[in-house]
Order: structure tokens, then C-alpha cells, then sequence
């Protein structure tokens, strides 16, 4: 096998987070007697957390900024009185206890334990580390490198060097990191000089010029590239 280490990205790549989110932002909105929230604010929400990932990404803003933040600008668009930090923590409660896989992911990793695998994720630690320590791949990864805790996220190269001195490892050519973010995953992982998958199971057209190593549209296919 030509990888000895396999780098997993987890949100919509092992784990549903489109319906995990949508779930613990309904219990918190009915936290907060909104029984219609999710309904009425959704679209709003996801346009603008989508911007305040980007900025984090870019260095423009802090993880703890941003996750008051999407709540703040959200009830300011909205006129609602509503404290955004309240709202924030208990979201990131709710957001914790969600464990939803996606399609393949526990079959796939049950395949690869012939191989080290490690969690590379931009978010919070807490959250991370409750929702894969409750799943049922509690026991799969070496390491759960979550930025929160390093300082550093993807794409910058401060988060891959931790994970490389975690895994006390030093051939990136032997390396490959797996997940759905263009921009994060495959941009980061290129940059340090790793090979790259892409999870693309919606078939998205790439929107930037970095070309990722390989693609795929289900997770299982990456045992196909693994036995290469």
C-alpha cells in the first residue's frame, strides 16, 4: 500500500454534519421557544457561517469570533432580541451529541485497519472529541487533531505540522489526507506537499485552481486508490 497514514477531514466526510446541524440547531431554537426557527432562519444562517468559515480560513477571524458571530449577524438580519452567545453554547451542546456517519464511513474505516489513521478538523474541541468519541468510531483514530486545540487550521501548514509531529512522522509522500472542502482539505493538504482526496459526493464542479491527487463520490471508492 503506497500510504501508510490516512488523514480524515470530519465534517461531511465520516460524519453527516449538514443533518447534524439541522438537528441541534432545531433543539436550541425550541430551547429558546422558537418552535419555527429552523424554518424561518436556516437560509439565512447557512449563508452566513458559510462566510465566516471562509474567514476563518483565511486568518480574517478567531473560531471562538466566529461562533458567536453567525448568531449575532443572524438575529441582527432579523431583528431578534436574542443573546447570541446563550444561543451559541447551547448549539455547540446540542451540536455535540450528534453522531450521524455518512454513507460508508464505518465500513470503510473498519477496512483500513491495516493503515494509521488520524482526524484533521477545523472546529470546536469539545464538540469534536464528544461527537467521535460517542460514535462507533470511537476506537479507529490515532490521533483527533482538532484546530481549536493547535491554534492552527486548515490550510495553514501549522495544523499539518502538528499532526506530524503527533504521529512522530516525516514522509509526506506516504501521507494522504481525505475530506469535502476544496479550500481547506485539498488546498491545505496540497500546499504541505501531501497527496489529496476528494469527497465529492454531490459531484460539485472545483471551484479553485488546485487540482486534488484524486476524486471520489463515495467513500468506499477510496479503497480502490488505496490498493493502487
Amino acid at each position: 500500500m503506497k500510504y501508510e497514514i490516512i488523514l480524515f477531514d470530519v465534517d461531511d466526510t465520516l460524519f453527516d454534519f449538514s443533518m447534524s446541524e439541522k438537528t441541534a440547531l432545531q433543539h436550541t431554537f425550541l430551547k429558546f421557544g422558537m418552535p419555527t426557527g429552523l424554518t424561518d432562519y436556516h437560509t439565512t444562517y447557512k449563508e452566513i457561517s458559510k462566510i465566516l468559515w471562509s474567514d476563518l480560513e483565511k486568518g480574517n477571524t478567531t473560531l471562538s469570533g466566529l461562533g458567536v458571530e453567525r448568531f449575532r449577524r443572524l438575529f441582527f438580519e432579523h431583528s431578534l432580541e436574542i443573546d447570541a452567545a446563550k444561543f451559541n453554547s447551547t448549539y455547540l451542546g446540542y451540536l455535540g451529541k450528534e453522531t450521524v456517519l455518512v454513507e460508508g464511513a464505518l465500513e470503510l474505516c473498519n477496512q483500513l485497519a491495516g493503515c494509521r489513521l488520524a482526524i484533521i478538523t477545523n472546529g470546536f474541541t469539545a464538540v469534536q472529541k464528544s461527537r467521535i468519541g460517542s460514535s462507533p468510531l470511537c476506537n479507529t483514530f490515532e490521533h483527533i487533531i482538532i484546530s481549536e486545540e493547535v491554534g492552527s487550521q486548515k490550510p495553514e501548514s501549522g495544523i499539518f505540522d502538528y499532526a506530524f509531529s503527533k504521529l512522530d512522522f516525516t514522509d509526506k509522500e506516504k501521507v494522504l489526507i481525505v475530506g469535502d472542502s476544496l479550500t481547506s482539505d485539498i488546498q491545505g493538504g496540497a500546499n504541505y506537499g501531501i497527496d489529496t482526496c476528494w469527497f465529492n459526493p454531490n459531484y460539485e464542479e472545483n471551484s479553485i485552481g488546485t487540482r486534488p491527487t484524486y476524486e471520489i463520490h463515495e467513500l468506499m471508492d477510496l479503497l480502490r486508490i488505496l490498493r493502487i
